[in-house]
């Protein structure tokens, strides 16, 4: 059974008198422990798509089934809670919290799953360590470089154990060298975790990490592949 099934997915967006179809007619399925890159030019429709998946945003149209369970038209509640249990999010802008630590802004998921406070130690600790930053649990993101904010915000993502992590352009504010780490870091995640990862990129080596490739234009999959030159992480 497929852990992401969406079913003929449309999202219509009302500009007046005009509807604006940014998604369309959409089907796709996404197996635990699958790392897929989604492709695409600005206004294809991969952005939207993510959101969709990770419970953001409802389609207008279609169905959309996540690990057995139609949510097509769950209440917000009901997706912030699921969002809260499986999904983690890491994006271009690593959104931390300025003012806090790097121990801190891990811990902040936990909180809102009213996870008890020693335990939140525990295991924001342990998910610092897991992406190489155990020796800067207490420093602040201006103290990190970019490249350790992202693992910051990467280490958030999987604190609650959410077996699905979306990226959206994790590494486009980041330098060449400095996104092959962060790359490295999900490929691992991916393989020794079984995490199942879903990345938006419109970098072709960035989206060589990834084990297939799914390609939208005009708001359309027009690809759907096994990525056949996916790097090789040691």
């Amino acid at each position: 059974m497929a852990l992401i099934k969406v079913e003929h997915i449309w999202k219509i967006y009302k500009l007046g008198d005009i509807d604006l179809e940014v998604l369309k007619d959409v089907s796709l399925e996404i197996n635990a422990g699958e790392f897929v890159a989604i492709m695409g030019p600005s206004g294809s429709g991969k952005s939207t798509f993510m959101n969709m998946l990770g419970c953001l945003d409802k389609p207008t149209k279609g169905k959309y089934i996540l690990d057995g369970q139609d949510i097509t038209n769950s209440t917000l509640s009901k997706l912030a809670d699921i969002r809260c249990r499986k999904i983690g999010f890491v994006f271009q802008g690593f959104n931390l919290l300025s003012r806090t630590t790097a121990m801190e802004n891990v811990e902040l998921p936990m909180i809102y799953a009213h996870t008890p406070t020693g335990e939140r130690y525990q295991k924001a600790k342990a998910a610092l360590e897991s992406v190489g930053l155990g020796q800067r649990l207490y420093h602040m993101p201006n103290q990190l470089s970019g490249g350790q904010q992202q693992r910051v915000a990467i280490a958030r993502a999987i604190v609650n154990d959410a077996p699905i992590i979306f990226a959206d352009e994790p590494t486009g504010n980041l330098d060449t060298k400095t996104s092959i780490e962060v790359m490295e870091t999900f490929y691992r995640l991916n393989r020794d975790n079984n995490k199942t990862i879903i990345l938006v990129t419109h970098e072709p080596d960035i989206a060589e990490y990834a084990k297939r490739i799914v390609r939208f234009k005009d708001g359309k999959i027009v690809l759907d592949e096994i990525n056949k030159n996916r790097v090789v992480v040691k």
